[in-house]
Parts: C-alpha cells; structure tokens; sequence
C-alpha cells in the first residue's frame, strides 16, 4: 500500500499535466475540449525546436564521451591493487551525492578563471564531468561479477593486455555499458540546476527554456512540451530494458 501511494504522489501531477495537454481551453481549471493545438504549437515554434536539438546533440555527445571515459576509469578502479581504490570509489560516490547547485556554480566558477565563454562548449563539459560517476556506478557491479579467471586464461593463451580488454572483459561488461550510457543520456536531458548555471546568452537546453516559460504564466504549450519529453523518457527506459533482457544470457564460447 505504501509504495502503490509513492506511485500515485509521483505519476499524479505527471498525468494530470499531459491530460491538460489536450484541453482546448486556456487554463489548467477546467477541461473544455480535445485539442491538439498545443502540440502544434510546439512544432511550429523555431526557436524551441532549434533547443530542442541542442538538447539531444548535448545528451548524445556527453553521454557517449562519459561513457567510453567512464568504462575505462571503472576498469582501472577495479583492477587497482592499492589502498587509493576506496578513495576513488569515495571521490566518485562523493560526486554523485553532491547537490547540483554546488556543482553548477563550481562549474561556473571554473569556466570563469579558465576563460570558457559559456554556451554549447561549458554545457557539454559540465554534463560529460557529472555523467562519468554515473557510469561508473553501472559498470563496476558488472566488473565485480567476472570471474578472473576468464582473464587469467586470456593471458595465458597468449592474449595482449589490449587484446584482453576489448575480447574479454568489454563483451561481458557490455550490459553495465548500455546501462550508463542511458543513465547518462537521461540525466543529461533531465538536469536542470547545473546546466542553469552554465549557459550563456543565446544557448539553452529544454530543462532550462521550460523553467523560463514557466515563470512566465501557464501555458498548455508547456505541458505539450513536457508530454513529449515524459514519452520519450519512457521510449528510453523500454529501449534500455529490451536491450539488457538481450543482453541477458551467458557468456559463451572461448577466448
């Protein structure tokens, strides 16, 4: 019963803005008519379809840079032999845990002393930096999982440490790959507080152009908008799930 009331807190707002969506009237008070006026206006508004795409360029670039970076730093970490792998994994949770607005106005503050003009260049590198955590976290279970002796063998039949990497280990961490990189891509689309702090004139992403029109007054454009971006969500999350039930079979033939 308590977690059926967690979903209803949650999903509630969320369905009660895409119904609104499609309501001919002006308002959120009353439901007047089917419409699909507002999505209308969603396409036809230049200016929101150019962010929109700078949104999914950002996403695309950041996550797939944090995830190759990500995969490889989860490799290092977990074969490390010293007494620095537990200040890693503690520097790398830190970062996850840590609140967005001291991130975005460290990022800020970076990009200001560097001379990084703000826009498309510091959007990207602040959502490549809080996306490698994140991956890590995806991959290091899988890694944990292996058997070292699928390594040990590599190595013994003549295998390059290259050789063991992209024949070995890659192939059945691949799971915990797909992981982060759509956790990567889903936390870029979604963030808000540091991508606020680091866009400049000009430059916006979805998250940050829905909060300025949201300040404006309420538009139903705004839920139109906000559907389309819940959707695609979902489409994410299938894709993910679809991918990793395929992914989901034991590890075979030889090395």
């Amino acid at each position: 019963m308590y977690l059926i009331a967690v979903f209803v807190v949650l999903y509630a707002p969320i369905v009660y803005l895409m119904v609104y969506s499609f309501n001919s009237g002006g308002t959120m008070q009353g439901f007047d008519g089917f419409t699909l006026e507002h999505y209308s206006e969603v396409l036809q508004d230049t200016r929101l379809m150019i962010i929109v795409l700078n949104t999914f360029i950002i996403a695309l670039l950041s996550a797939a840079i944090a995830t190759i970076i990500g995969v490889f730093g989860a490799i290092a970490i977990h074969f490390i032999r010293s007494k620095s792998k537990a200040t890693l994994l503690t520097l790398n949770t830190v970062l996850i845990v840590s609140p967005d607005v001291i991130i975005g106005a460290s990022f800020l503050i970076l990009f200001t002393i560097v001379g990084i003009q703000l826009g498309f260049t510091s959007v990207l590198l602040s959502h490549i930096a809080f996306s490698i955590p994140i991956v890590v976290i995806m991959v290091l279970p899988k890694l944990q999982e292996m058997n070292n002796s699928l390594i040990d063998a590599a190595r013994d039949l003549g295998a390059s440490p290259w050789q063991v990497i992209s024949r070995v280990v890659l192939p059945y961490i691949k799971p915990g790959i797909y992981a982060g990189f759509f956790m990567a891509l889903t936390y870029s689309l979604d963030d808000f507080a540091v991508t606020f702090f680091v866009t400049g004139n000009g430059y916006s992403t979805l998250a940050v152009e829905i909060y300025s029109r949201a300040r404006q007054g309420v538009s139903l454009s705004i839920n139109a908008l906000s559907t389309l971006i819940f959707l695609f969500t979902i489409v994410l999350v299938i894709g993910y799930y679809y991918i990793e039930r395929r992914n989901q079979r034991p590890l075979s033939g030889g090395v």
